[in-house]
């Protein structure tokens, strides 16, 4: 069952978004990427060549490209296809049966992943339910989680809150996760900004990662 046509919408205007209560700052040497869930399946919802995702899938790129120069671990969470009711579980009730193998479950072609990066099999909302992830951030000595890909306010909202009660510092990237409406991305941005990430921009990620770069 495809999902259905997600008209295009602007992206949130950040500077109504409440001011982050979590004081944390980024810092490269304790961050991971998370890319959530850009496979071919969920993204045909979308026009690439309006909002949100004419902006938000090259903010990823970008970010990708240089967590990937600091050898910052890249990790895909990627839902598998032809899932077994057993495995579906009450997704199916609210979503039918999901991706089906082949081009549904593969990674969008502009951010294929590479030998380097992590692939995580996900199974639920958040990328830590049913998954090894918290074990390889640890194994990683990582602390901080970079934030990006669909949903805004499911699968993206509720791994930073995951994060957040597991001792992970989230960084919630605005401008590269995007949603099926503006109220529905805007509602997650604020939620996480007032209860358990940072939201941050594209622009000051890669202004961290320049300056580590530099440095």
């Amino acid at each position: 069952m495809a999902i259905p046509a997600i008209d295009p919408y602007e992206l949130p205007n950040f500077s109504a978004i409440p001011d982050n209560n979590a004081p944390w700052i980024l810092a490269p040497e304790r961050a991971a990427l998370l890319i959530h869930d850009m496979q071919n399946y969920f993204i045909d919802a979308y026009r690439s060549d309006e909002e949100p995702m004419s902006t938000v899938m090259p903010n990823i790129a970008l970010i990708r490209q240089w967590c990937a120069r600091l050898q910052i671990p890249v990790i895909f969470t990627m839902q598998p296809g032809d899932q077994h009711p057993s495995r579906r579980g009450l997704l199916r009730d609210l979503w039918g049966p999901g991706l089906t193998v082949g081009r549904d479950t593969e990674v969008v072609s502009e951010l294929a992943p590479l030998d380097s990066d992590i692939q995580v099999t996900k199974w639920r909302y958040s990328a830590f339910q049913r998954t090894d992830l918290r074990e390889l951030l640890s194994h990683h000595g990582r602390d901080q989680l970079l934030v990006t890909g669909v949903y805004a306010h499911m699968g993206c909202m509720l791994s930073a809150a995951e994060a957040f009660m597991t001792d992970i510092q989230p960084f919630f990237v605005a401008d590269a996760t995007a949603d099926f409406t503006r109220d529905e991305h805007e509602m997650a941005l604020s939620y996480v900004a007032k209860r358990c990430a940072v939201v941050t921009t594209t622009d000051d990620v890669i202004g961290v990662l320049r300056h580590a770069a530099a440095a």
